[in-house]
């Protein structure tokens, strides 16, 4: 896990593409709530948001 982060910060910055961390920070976090909230009792008000 850890050579697929480095390498995609290592293309970030061969390419300049430096807009791309705050989407995958974003979309990382999403999925992390997703995934934790699953089966406890704030799942329902998760839901609505999307």
């Amino acid at each position: 896990m850890a050579a697929v982060v480095k390498e995609l910060f290592a293309y970030m910055g061969a390419r300049k593409k430096w807009w791309l961390a705050p989407v995958l920070t974003v979309l990382v976090t999403l999925g992390g709530l997703l995934v934790m909230a699953q089966g406890s009792a704030i799942s329902p008000f998760i839901y609505t948001v999307f």
